[in-house]
């Protein structure tokens, strides 16, 4: 990816953002409210992720669990039960992410990339693998897709963190990777339309 590339893919985010939050400020205000009266908190989810050169980001979603008291795992499979029943919903057509536009918009993500994990593994990136955190995270990315049912698959075997690390983490890396040695603005109007309409 280069210099140019940087640069069009951030003015694409600013462009694309701005209008999605202006079309779809509606849409994000009715989820926020569903989710603030089924689980009877503010029906916005702030959560710290790991950014851009491995900084801690603020992403923003719609809340789809309930309110608990206790640590939840980060393998999403784990959590299922705590799912609201609005939850259930937005999580179908990915509504909970649309407040992730603020994000695009203010710079700490761009449409498409590598996904913003947990504390715990993209920061602890070594080598070479490094080079995926010179990325903005995405809302979607070619990982995001390939992995779109990664809680049903996490949730059929034995050992969820076992499979995620060894399995599905490293082939996320290596998925990361080539999307950045492969960087091109009609791949990633490929992504978006393909995590919209797929």
């Amino acid at each position: 990816m280069s210099k140019a590339d940087i640069l069009f893919k951030r003015a694409f985010d600013i462009v694309a953002s701005l209008a999605g939050v202006l079309l779809l400020a509606p849409v994000i205000v009715l989820c926020w409210l569903a989710a603030t009266i089924d689980t009877r908190s503010n029906g916005f989810f702030i959560q710290k992720r790991i950014g851009r050169h491995g900084r801690v980001i603020r992403v923003c979603k719609i809340k789809t669990m309930y309110p608990s008291n206790t640590q939840r795992s980060p393998i999403a499979s784990r959590n299922l039960a705590s799912i609201s029943q609005s939850g259930r919903f937005l999580r179908k057509y990915k509504l909970d992410e649309l407040p992730q536009l603020f994000n695009v918009l203010a710079g700490s993500m761009s449409f498409v990339g590598p996904r913003p994990d947990v504390p715990g593994y993209a920061d602890r990136l070594q080598g070479e693998d490094r080079i995926i955190l010179s990325l903005r995270p995405g809302i979607t990315g070619p990982a995001s897709i390939k992995y779109k049912d990664e809680e049903v698959i996490l949730a059929a075997v034995d050992d969820p963190e076992t499979y995620n690390d060894r399995i599905i983490w490293p082939d996320k890396v290596r998925i990361n990777r080539e999307y950045f040695n492969n960087y091109s603005l009609l791949r990633d109007l490929r992504y978006i339309f393909h995590t919209i309409f797929g």
